[in-house]
């Protein structure tokens, strides 16, 4: 569906700091983060703001999409699936017995024996489809029906750098694009004015850092855009006192032909384009991205449904409503970190910590994208980078908790086409393997692609002597998980 793209032959030389460097050395702050989204200022269509040309213009899809944005919700750490949504009896019958893995083999946390623990949370059917829910989460089951649980996903990775990476980017070694860079660089954008992939990390970036959400090997306008969990979203987000709109305008047009020149002399050079259009989206994000992170407009009646101003839910509510609103606008796709649901121990406070802080939030989510008629057209995903163990209990203490295991998960998914008022897939009596329609991991990045429009093995990009694609070497779609 693209142009071949063949790397620049040649390296570049040592050399003392020339113009190209310093005006480089401007793209900090509100630059830099408009870097992953070029966009050329006269190539838009006036009425809708979306680019008519560009890397970035809207593309047509391989297939008839069931969903034209995703909101990614990424529970780093790895949630426990035996302690929120994959309820094991057997458990309680086992608790405290002595556990050992398949082949005697040990995890490196291992040391001495270990034990067989039940889930300190009760567990209801939610909804008309009788979901299951650890009883904490009493606002999501109230969009019970809204949501399709899939409990038979593995991945390869029980350490949280390389599994991150296989999650968001589809190769447990990094350096490859992330989710929403292979999305935009498959559909194009639907908004002028703001990056095609913006990204709501923890002030703490996840582990294996903005490699999450990198362009790789694709082109740097995919590139994901974090915005700051804390203070200004955006760094430089205002011009400097005193600078008119027309004296920037004078700049950039300036900057532009003096880098037009430049990129004549070095074709290829893709780094290069990118911050061409790097200014010009820095420019219109000074008109549009305020507005849009603006949340204090918003109505009291649905502030106080995504729980913001409460303690426990204002962080993350803020995010999944600055999550509505970005899809709003176009953003084709929206991640949401939330963590770290790394629980080795006292897993009771710890996960009933996190659950109290997503809980609402999300389901207002749901709520609000339903009403505005847009659930539909927005799948939304949720999911760790694994799951948990059934055992890694204290013997006779009351600090439970559960390793990581890469056999068994379950994420969940709603809108966007998905089979609303399921459960597919099953793990064994004690949630250490999924046993049910079990895929790998490069199935689901396969499956959301097709509810996007795209296959993955038409959604390719020549690197590195190959045509290189997310699932790395093809996979298949989920079709129990498609309405």
């Amino acid at each position: 569906m693209s142009t071949p793209y063949f790397p620049c032959a040649g390296a570049r030389a040592l050399h003392a700091p020339t113009r190209r460097d310093f005006l480089y050395s401007l793209g900090a702050s509100l630059g830099s983060v408009a870097f992953s989204a070029l966009l050329s200022a006269q190539t838009q269509n006036p009425k809708t703001r979306t680019p008519t040309s560009g890397p970035l213009a809207p593309k047509p899809g391989h297939l008839p999409a069931k969903a034209k944005n995703c909101i990614f919700l990424m529970m780093e750490g790895g949630p426990s699936h035996i302690d929120t949504f994959d309820p094991k009896p057997a458990l309680s019958r086992l608790h405290l017995e002595e556990f050992t893995r398949e082949g005697k083999q040990k995890s490196a946390m291992e040391s001495g024996k270990r034990y067989y623990v039940r889930s300190p949370f009760e567990f209801i059917k939610a909804g008309q489809s009788g979901a299951d829910m650890a009883t904490n989460w009493s606002h999501l089951a109230r969009v019970a029906d809204d949501l399709c649980f899939y409990r038979g996903c593995q991945v390869d990775s029980v350490n949280h750098p390389t599994a991150m990476y296989q999650m968001n980017c589809g190769n447990r070694f990094g350096g490859d694009p992330g989710l929403g860079a292979w999305v935009n660089y498959g559909l194009g954008s639907l908004n002028h004015d703001l990056p095609g992939f913006i990204v709501l990390p923890e002030v703490s970036y996840p582990q294996g850092g903005a490699a999450n959400w990198s362009n790789g090997y694709l082109p740097a306008n995919f590139q994901g855009t974090p915005l700051r969990a804390k203070g200004s979203p955006i760094l430089d987000l205002s011009p400097p006192a005193g600078v008119t709109p027309e004296r920037q305008r004078k700049n950039l047009d300036l900057i532009a032909q003096l880098n037009a020149t430049h990129a004549a002399q070095h074709p290829g050079f893709d780094e290069l384009a990118a911050r061409m259009d790097n200014y010009e989206l820095a420019f219109r994000m000074q008109l549009q991205v305020p507005e849009t992170l603006d949340l204090s407009k918003e109505d009291e009646k649905t502030k106080a449904l995504y729980g913001i101003g409460q303690d426990a839910t204002d962080s993350f509510g803020r995010k999944c409503l600055l999550a509505r609103k970005l899809v709003e606008k176009g953003v084709r796709f929206v991640q949401l970190y939330n963590g770290t649901w790394d629980s080795h121990d006292y897993i009771e406070r710890a996960h009933g910590n996190l659950v109290r802080g997503v809980d609402q939030p999300i389901a207002a989510l749901i709520t609000d994208l339903k009403q505005r008629g847009l659930l539909d057209s927005t799948l939304i995903v949720w999911c760790g980078e694994f799951g948990r163990t059934p055992d890694n209990g204290v013997r006779g203490g009351t600090a439970y908790g559960r390793d990581h295991n890469p056999n068994a998960m379950t994420m969940w998914f709603a809108g966007g086409g998905v089979k609303a008022g399921h459960t597919i897939g099953a793990t064994d009596e004690t949630g250490m393997k999924a046993v049910d329609c079990v895929h790998h991991v490069r199935d689901v990045h396969v499956t959301l692609l097709r509810l996007l429009g795209l296959d993955d093995n038409k959604l390719t990009y020549y690197h590195a002597g190959r045509f290189k694609q997310l699932s790395q070497f093809g996979g298949q779609v989920i079709k129990e998980l498609i309405a």
